[in-house]
């Protein structure tokens, strides 16, 4: 057995010592050479071995993954679990193709999703590979439906980078910029968020102009919606307005999307997030934490709706993998198992508290909002409380100096002053502490980084 040595901790893996020692930088000119530049790396560094909250880099620092994956790693790196589900399914078969044969694990995931996912109705389960081609499907599964062409998002919403889902996205850079047109029959509403003067009101009567205006009610197909946008700063939908679209799609025969990709599977305290409202969506769109790292996702949705097209309609070549529905099966065992849901929660009110805390004795009048859904958080910067005017740049600095003290943060939000909170529901108390304690020194550290500039 190899021993990594780092400059925080000391681990031993199960490794042969390479006959060259790889630094980040060295990976980085190669990454940098071979890589398209559009695809972009938050942290870097470059990972060697990972194990539940906690990653190691190939020069052996240690770092703590408050990112984990974007919200894939609900269960942590590695869970012993579901890296030994997925082993098993590999000494069986790795891919057949499920419209070639198919596989019980496909339908096994399909049934577990159906008995989870709100609403006491039939329910049918469409996997695929990415979260995406998930929303792709959603929208093509609501047209054959309706027959009807129209889909309306929010601003501020994420759903994907390929062309119809960045048509639904509600935010330009980076990922619109340069790569128009998009889909025609995609139409824009406000989302409802308080603090920048957008209510519950104003947007439903947004809404409500939009339908007489420009979306003729009698042709949207499907209303699409985060129950708490991720990208655009993990704000959650108010009830009213989730109860305000399920009357207003029940009034005109248009079907509820909820967009769950990164608020599913026990992020925020619920299997879904949309839960927290009592609301009952007619599709919802799933990935990220569903499979635990392995690449899965899908659409859950009424079974009359999900079989709106004919036989060859739906699938692709690679959906519901055989070894990745092996691992959502463990990943969602685990999740009941291991009370995840009231982890969630638990965690939630931890960071809130720690988060109001910091605030308010190391960065006074710097964090403007601490918001989210049980661990679904972020924390919002601006440069003082009277202008409230978001600092990007200091959000840049926290994160920054978090990475340099061992602690892998990622921002969101519509201007990029949020930072926001994916950590492993797996984590340890020990490990959150330790987090958290990092954030605090970054804190300090983006504040300290600020008086020079200021005293000149």
């Amino acid at each position: 057995m190899a021993t990594t040595k780092t400059n925080r901790k000391t681990k031993t893996v199960k490794a042969e010592a390479p006959a060259t020692i790889a630094t980040n930088k060295a990976l980085m000119a190669r990454r940098d050479a071979a890589v398209a530049r559009g695809v972009a790396s938050a942290a870097p560094i470059f990972a060697a071995h990972a194990e539940n909250a906690e990653l190691w880099d190939v020069e052996g620092n240690r770092y703590i993954d408050f990112a984990g994956g974007i919200a894939v790693l609900n269960t942590g790196h590695r869970h012993p679990k579901i890296v030994a589900a997925a082993k098993a399914q590999e000494d069986l078969y790795t891919h057949t193709s499920f419209q070639v044969v198919p596989y019980e694990p496909y339908v096994a995931v399909a049934e577990r999703l159906n008995a989870l996912a709100p609403g006491d109705f039939a329910k049918k389960t469409l996997l695929v590979t990415t979260g995406a081609e998930a929303v792709e499907n959603a929208v093509k599964i609501a047209r054959a439906y309706t027959k009807r062409p129209g889909v309306i998002a929010f601003s501020g919403g994420y759903h994907g980078r390929t062309l119809m889902t960045l048509g639904l996205t509600g935010k330009v850079s980076p990922y619109k910029k340069d790569v128009g047109p998009f889909p025609t029959d995609i139409f824009r509403a406000p989302f409802p968020d308080a603090r920048n003067g957008v209510t519950v009101e104003s947007a439903l009567k947004a809404l409500e102009t939009l339908m007489l205006t420009d979306a003729d009610p009698a042709r949207i197909a499907a209303i699409i919606i985060e129950p708490v946008l991720g990208e655009g700063g993990y704000l959650p939908v108010p009830t009213e307005m989730m109860r305000a679209l399920r009357a207003i799609c029940d009034r005109h025969g248009i079907l509820l999307i909820a967009d769950e990709i990164q608020a599913g599977f026990a992020r925020t305290g619920t299997w879904f997030a949309i839960e927290h409202t009592g609301v009952v969506p007619d599709l919802i769109t799933v990935a990220k934490s569903l499979a635990g790292g392995y690449p899965l996702a899908g659409v859950v949705g009424r079974a009359e709706v999900m079989d709106a097209l004919a036989p060859g309609g739906l699938g692709g070549t690679y959906g519901g993998n055989p070894v990745a529905c092996a691992a959502a099966l463990a990943a969602i065992d685990a999740i009941e198992s291991e009370g995840l849901l009231a982890r969630s929660t638990a965690l939630g009110e931890t960071f809130r508290a720690r988060f109001a805390d910091m605030g308010a004795r190391v960065a006074p009048f710097r964090m403007w909002d601490i918001r989210g859904l049980g661990a679904m958080l972020a924390v919002e910067f601006v440069t003082d409380f009277d202008s409230a005017a978001p600092d990007a740049a200091f959000t840049k600095s926290v994160i920054s100096h978090a990475l340099r003290r061992g602690l892998i943060l990622l921002g969101c939000g519509m201007h990029g002053n949020a930072v926001r909170i994916m950590v492993p529901l797996t984590a340890s108390d020990a490990i959150i502490e330790e987090g958290l304690a990092i954030f605090e020194a970054a804190l300090s550290d983006a504040i300290a980084a600020e008086r020079p500039a200021a005293a000149e």
